[in-house]
């Protein structure tokens, strides 16, 4: 007769079972666990080395910076372009931190009294003698956050543009070593900060206004500085991203022209009919 029972597993049987069902679950759960902390630690060691090429910075109260006229607009998405102007000053010869604290008090100035905006337009700005400062409010913590603080400095473009101004007038000199080796580290901290690919986001405020900013000289130095924040980058172990292809808010290279307005701190459109802030 054939035996249609089937035999039920004892008592051994389960338990050895149920130990090595708990060591899979818990093998699963330390190599998850394993994944998730290896994850962390390679976003830590990112952080870590995107703040170490960081440039010393002046923040606002160091300078002096009176309060915004008006509410700062912040987007949380990163910009996709680093603007490089100059400030259509004189090529100064006094490198000192005072001048530089100085200028940017200047620049503020001019940019909320005479222009009528909230706010000084740029976010960073850098002396001929190097030093670095936070010029629009909230531009630090914007970057740390990886959002972006609209300023207003490369007309119609504010929202996908950050813009760094340097101290001098560039058409026909070259800017201080001090100032460039200060603009290669702090465009190597924001490629690094926004994972930005220096090749296709480090254009000058030529590629997207007709204006002669930054200068023929300084302008002529972008495949320089995109050499120099790469090589930074890579020095502390920070990757780079893929290069963008530029879209719809892209630069339009519009031809330079020939009687750009020449006096202080003008150098070309800085708001257009499609900016929300000033």
């Amino acid at each position: 007769m054939t035996n249609t029972h089937r035999s039920e597993p004892d008592r051994r049987s389960i338990l050895r079972g149920a130990v090595i069902a708990s060591g899979a679950a818990a093998l699963g759960g330390a190599l998850g666990a394993a994944g998730t902390a290896s994850a962390s630690a390679r976003t830590a060691d990112a952080s870590a080395s995107v703040e170490a090429v960081r440039p010393y910075l002046y923040w606002r109260g160091a300078w002096g910076a009176r309060p915004a006229s008006g509410s700062i607009r912040v987007l949380a998405t990163p910009p996709r372009y680093i603007v490089i102007h100059h400030t259509a000053t004189s090529n100064s010869t006094d490198y000192t931190l005072d001048h530089a604290l100085r200028l940017s008090r200047s620049i503020q100035n001019f940019h909320m009294d005479t222009n009528g905006w909230i706010d000084t337009g740029q976010q960073l700005t850098i002396s001929r003698g190097g030093h670095v400062m936070e010029g629009r409010d909230r531009t630090l913590e914007s970057v740390g956050a990886g959002d972006h603080v609209v300023g207003a400095h490369v007309a119609n473009y504010n929202g996908t543009c950050i813009g760094i101004e340097n101290e001098g007038l560039y058409t026909n000199a070259s800017p201080t070593r001090a100032l460039t080796d200060s603009l290669v580290q702090t465009l190597a901290w924001l490629c690094g900060a926004y994972g930005l690919n220096p090749y296709s986001a480090i254009l000058g405020h030529r590629d997207f206004n007709a204006t002669a900013c930054p200068g023929e000289v300084l302008y002529s130095m972008l495949p320089e500085l995109r050499d120099g924040a790469a090589r930074t980058m890579r020095a502390q172990g920070i990757a780079i991203a893929e290069r963008e292809e530029p879209g719809g808010d892209g630069p339009t290279y519009p031809p330079v022209p020939e009687n750009e307005p020449d006096h202080e701190f003008y150098h070309g459109p800085a708001r257009g009919t499609e900016d929300l802030t000033r």
